[in-house]
């Protein structure tokens, strides 16, 4: 048999497998994608990027084993990988008010997905870290306010420390913090 014809019937074998697998699949992977992203457009792109690199794949000598979990892992990693393309930069600012709440407002990340809410636990090990290397006063107010949610005239009445006094440590406490966690999450 002729070289091109044997290279052609195996071609048009790969691609009724291929065509056969994204239509098995499509809808499956699409719905698993969704709950992930919430934008129907990139579903749809992280859709057609997963069935390209099937292609590629398939077409490789060695043979895909369990196509499905396959599909899924790739799927899942592209998933991950969209999210870090499109994450914007957390702004680590303090709110207007002495008496807001830094660390909600930088932990209040939408939408809550899964890959969102690892990000989420990521952060707050980071701001876990940071406070430890605080020192005590400032990270007794931070805690005290932002985790406790004291008011500074509750933490002033308790410790006897003035407020302004205990303003400037927590504004020292956001200040390194900010920057440490600024320094945490561009590096990923």
């Amino acid at each position: 048999m002729d070289i091109h014809l044997e290279n052609n019937l195996r071609m048009a074998q790969q691609d009724s497998v291929i065509t056969e697998t994204f239509n098995k699949e499509k809808a499956r992977l699409r719905n698993f994608i969704r709950k992930s992203v919430p934008n129907a457009g990139d579903a749809d792109d992280i859709l057609q990027d997963v069935f390209y690199e099937f292609v590629s794949a398939y077409r490789l000598p060695e043979p895909l084993e369990q196509v499905g979990a396959w599909l899924y892992r790739v799927a899942r990693n592209r998933i991950i990988d969209r999210f870090r393309k499109q994450k914007q930069e957390v702004i680590l600012e303090q709110s207007e008010g002495d008496d807001a709440l830094w660390l909600e407002a930088i932990l209040s990340i939408e939408p809550e997905t899964p890959v969102t809410l690892y990000e989420k636990k990521q952060l707050v090990e980071q701001v876990v870290v940071a406070l430890n290397q605080l020192p005590i006063e400032q990270r007794q107010v931070f805690v005290a306010h932002e985790l406790d949610g004291k008011s500074f005239k509750q933490i002033a009445a308790e410790t006897g420390v003035a407020i302004n006094t205990l303003l400037a440590r927590k504004r020292y406490a956001v200040t390194f913090l900010r920057e440490a966690l600024q320094t945490s999450y561009q590096s990923y």
